[in-house]
């Protein structure tokens, strides 16, 4: 009877751990998502107030661009001291929206339906590949290095389009490119979370709004394309 005995406790104990374990992660979860919809009004309060100054955030948009990183490196560094990470995590969001200012006054002047539509085929996609992620039963969290990879790729053609080429169609094709690549990362970004496999929300929260913003700016530069106009 005492082995039947242990076998129950232990059970139970295994039991236990895994509610507790499973109540963890859908926290974790909430939280996440919890962060991606603040940074997302972050950036769209930055966007609102960069508006205004368009012309000169224009016109420094390369020292803004080295502000970003920066605060996004020092983003991995303090997002798990509370307070902190929280106000480095919305000062990052809030400069992507002002740096996006100068892009979205251009959509603005020439049609302001440019924008509205941008952003709802963003939240499409956004959410069909985040109803993808969990349905597929396919792992995409083991497509780390290609998707890597592309990514660095991707990268480095846009800057070497940006400072060599200049090229209307090589941005055309790197915006499509953008969408395409983002979504499968929403895809990939959105297993890791509901697998617990970041360190910190914060990670994943950060990784959902990159996803969405690089979708929103390629598709924004894509509808001003073919509305004959190229920033």
């Amino acid at each position: 009877m005492g082995l039947y005995d242990r076998d129950y406790v232990q059970t139970n104990q295994y039991e236990a751990q895994a509610t507790q374990s499973e109540s963890q992660l859908v926290a974790f979860i909430k939280e996440t998502y919890k962060l991606f919809g603040a940074s997302m009004m972050a950036g769209a309060v930055g966007a609102y107030i960069g508006l205004g100054f368009a012309a000169e955030i224009h016109s420094m948009k390369w020292m803004l661009l080295i502000l970003e990183i920066g605060l996004l490196i020092g983003l991995h560094f303090v997002k798990t001291k509370p307070g902190i990470n929280l106000a480095v995590l919305f000062a990052f969001t809030f400069m992507t929206g002002i740096t996006l200012a100068p892009l979205l006054s251009m959509a603005i002047t020439v049609d302001p339906m440019i924008v509205g539509n941008a952003f709802a085929m963003t939240a499409l996609i956004f959410g069909g590949m985040s109803l993808f992620a969990i349905k597929t039963p396919t792992d995409f969290t083991t497509y780390t290095k290609p998707l890597m990879i592309a990514l660095i790729v991707v990268v480095v053609f846009s800057l070497l389009n940006a400072l060599v080429f200049q090229s209307p169609m090589a941005s055309i094709i790197i915006s499509g490119v953008v969408v395409m690549l983002f979504s499968v990362l929403i895809v990939f970004d959105t297993q890791n979370i509901i697998r617990g496999n970041y360190e910190h929300p914060i990670d994943g929260a950060i990784a959902l709004y990159l996803d969405f913003l690089n979708i929103f700016t390629a598709l924004l530069q894509l509808l001003l394309s073919f509305n004959g106009r190229d920033e």
